[in-house]
């Protein structure tokens, strides 16, 4: 049996899905001969740690018990007697894990699994790294952070993964990398990366005003507490970062030109929620429609997507034909086009679902499973 001793930072929704799916699999993993063994989960505040990170783990009855604690909005400090585990502060956090990476890094091997959306878990992770470590992703900050960050990471090619920090569950980064190993230039990516701004876009193109789509995304659960997170584009922007990284474009967010779907004076620090909501977002609703219906003269469609060509990275609202993929776009799909010297005429078209805790969860899952040939 290989068995995979992890350690899960940040224990939000995404986190919580993936230790439910680490439960729910375990005699999926065993016929495959591997066993997914928990020594330690933290959050913003805390960690909980195996007594015995060389032997033992946090056994599933604790896990339940972490999922929860943390479905009911409280820290993991609330957990003081869970068997032997051990929480500790979140002052003490970082030299704890730092500890158990020194002792297993170079011997059975550990996977530090970042679910956080934190930067600060980006040094963590670099010692990490060092001490050995595998690093799997589904937080897009520490690849967005500064170039040296960025090439820290990737200079372990075979200890790093991070598939979910694109398209959730979707093969985008694997397809990339599989195309440039093979020779294959890649010189162009169109595409929706954002399940909120895929399902704004084709309900206005419906007729339906702006202000009542992004109400009911809200609704839907499809936006974050607050939508404008999503409408400034900068999720996407981060995704894109990634993806042009990975085709060796030495850039910066500050390099990337995003279109935000609302102006600065309707900004968090302008407008309360609320005000946004019930009064700031109408008045988005007559450029929008303008915008529709001047697309629709032409044949096309609007999307939100990031093109990534030559040295150009931007990001925001395109006109794009209605029978490409990305015009049939629908709903929160995410869709991707690669445009190669293979995929020239006909672009690689990637199309899924590209968010949701589920399915980030479950490509988290199988990056984890991916590196298994890495441990004794």
């Amino acid at each position: 049996m290989k068995v995979i001793p992890l350690i899960l930072m940040g224990c939000g929704g995404v986190g919580r899905q993936l230790l439910q799916h680490i439960v729910s699999c375990r005699s999926l993993h065993a016929k495959q001969g591997v066993h997914l063994r928990v020594v330690g989960v933290s959050d913003s505040k805390s960690l909980i740690i195996a007594s015995d990170v060389k032997q033992k783990e946090l056994d599933d009855n604790i896990l339940a018990e972490v999922c929860r604690v943390k479905s009911d909005g409280s820290s993991l400090s609330k957990l003081t007697s869970l068997g032997e585990s051990q929480v500790f502060s979140n002052s003490e956090s970082r030299t704890k894990v730092l500890d158990i990476a020194s002792i297993l890094g170079k011997s059975t091997g550990l996977a530090l699994v970042d679910c956080s959306a934190s930067s600060e878990t980006i040094g963590v992770l670099k010692e990490g790294v060092n001490l050995g470590c595998c690093v799997v992703l589904a937080n897009k900050k520490p690849l967005t952070s500064t170039p040296e960050d960025y090439d820290k990471f990737v200079s372990y090619p075979r200890r790093i993964r991070h598939e979910s920090t694109v398209g959730a569950g979707l093969p985008v980064i694997s397809s990339i990398n599989r195309i440039i190993s093979s020779g294959d230039p890649i010189h162009r990516i169109v595409g929706s990366l954002s399940g909120t701004l895929g399902y704004v876009m084709s309900e206005v193109e419906d007729g339906k005003p702006l202000s009542q789509v992004v109400k009911s995304a809200k609704s839907l659960g499809y936006t974050e507490p607050d939508p404008r997170d999503d409408l400034s584009g900068m999720d996407v922007a981060r995704k894109a970062l990634i993806l042009a990284r990975l085709l060796g474009k030495c850039i910066d967010l500050g390099s990337i030109k995003i279109e935000s779907l609302y102006p600065e004076e309707m900004g968090p620090n302008k407008m309360s929620v609320e005000e946004f909501l019930n009064g700031g977002v109408v008045r988005l609703d007559n450029n929008i429609e303008e915008r529709v219906k001047k697309a629709s003269l032409n044949g096309n469609v609007l999307r939100y997507v990031c093109v990534i060509e030559g040295a150009r990275c931007n990001v925001g609202i395109q006109e794009l034909p209605k029978n490409s993929a990305l015009g049939r776009l629908r709903g929160s799909d995410n869709v991707l086009e690669i445009y190669s010297r293979c995929y020239s005429q006909q672009p690689l078209v990637i199309q899924g679902a590209g968010a949701g805790n589920d399915t980030t969860a479950a490509g988290v899952l199988a990056d984890i499973l991916d590196i298994q040939d890495l441990f004794p």
